[in-house]
């Protein structure tokens, strides 16, 4: 049994989603996004982005944790700004012993629909499929678990094609 913390960082809505593989069953844990309310200080966010994760890690005591890697960004404040809340989170799991391990945007979409051009909505619907959600998750929380089923895909061996429903 593996158990992978997925994480979709940005500063107002950083999503989480646990993922659970036994054999070729995956089944989601927990799931759900951490928001900051727009009045919070740049500080403050990165602090209950912080505290957040902190409190899923240790509620559901994954083994391991996807990230969503950097990408380019045209506007240098929007990279800043993710880098920071990246940072915060990384920190956390690092700080609680967690390896930690990063996967493009189009490996994800590769990962769990097979073609990295993917949409949002696609990768969403497959999500629910492989983790047999009844409903449709907050986007960054869909996100959040899109990257811990891509990790246990490129990690385990799982893949969408064989991964048994429940």
């Amino acid at each position: 049994m593996v158990r992978v913390l997925g994480i979709d960082t940005s500063l107002r809505s950083t999503g989480f989603g646990v993922v659970e593989a036994e054999g070729n069953r995956l089944r989601a844990i927990e799931h759900g996004h951490l928001p900051m309310a727009a009045r919070l200080r740049h500080s403050a966010c990165l602090a209950g982005i912080s505290d957040g994760l902190t409190d899923v890690i240790t509620r559901t005591r994954p083994d391991a944790v996807a990230i969503e890697g950097a990408f380019f960004f045209k506007n240098v404040r929007t990279a800043m700004v993710l880098g920071e809340a990246r940072g915060a989170a990384i920190c956390a799991c690092a700080r609680l012993g967690l390896p930690i391990f990063e996967y493009a945007p189009r490996r994800v979409k590769q990962a769990i629909v097979g073609f990295g051009g993917a949409s949002k909505e696609q990768v969403r619907k497959m999500v629910m499929a492989l983790v047999a959600l009844r409903e449709e998750p907050q986007e960054d929380a869909g996100d959040a678990l899109a990257l811990a089923i891509c990790h246990l895909h490129t990690r385990t061996g799982i893949s969408a094609a064989n991964v048994v429903q429940v």
